[in-house]
């Protein structure tokens, strides 16, 4: 069996997911940020998952997502009711995990060419 190292070019993809970074394509991000198949949005202002309000909905909104998969760091933190409540009133599903889960499923769900959008949440 031969095997051959077949990268997606259609899309951003995450590459690798660390304590303090995620690594978009070959693009290390160090701090928070939304990311679609087609668009990183740097510098999301959230830094924990206690921050998140539905005053953070409109910024994952813009990006027109059917499901949002929310990374809260190393450890599965839900946010407030607000938050969730904001993306679920507009129809759009979404999922708490940890980045490394997120990541994961963004991938897949990415390569499927489902509209999705991963909110990454690193320490400052």
């Amino acid at each position: 069996m031969d095997l051959s190292l077949d990268r997606p070019g259609t899309y951003l993809f995450v590459r690798r997911v660390g304590a303090r970074s995620v690594t978009v394509v070959d693009r290390e991000l160090t701090s928070s940020f939304l990311l679609s198949p087609e668009r990183a949005v740097e510098n999301w202002p959230v830094t924990a998952s206690s921050e998140l309000d539905a005053s953070h909905v409109d910024a994952i909104l813009e990006l027109k997502p059917e499901v949002v998969l929310l990374g809260t760091g190393e450890h599965q933190v839900f946010p407030a009711p607000a938050f969730m409540a904001g993306l679920l009133r507009k129809g759009v599903g979404v999922e708490v995990m940890d980045n490394a889960a997120a990541a994961r499923t963004y991938d897949l769900l990415a390569g499927e060419h489902r509209r999705v959008v991963v909110a990454f949440i690193l320490p400052a």
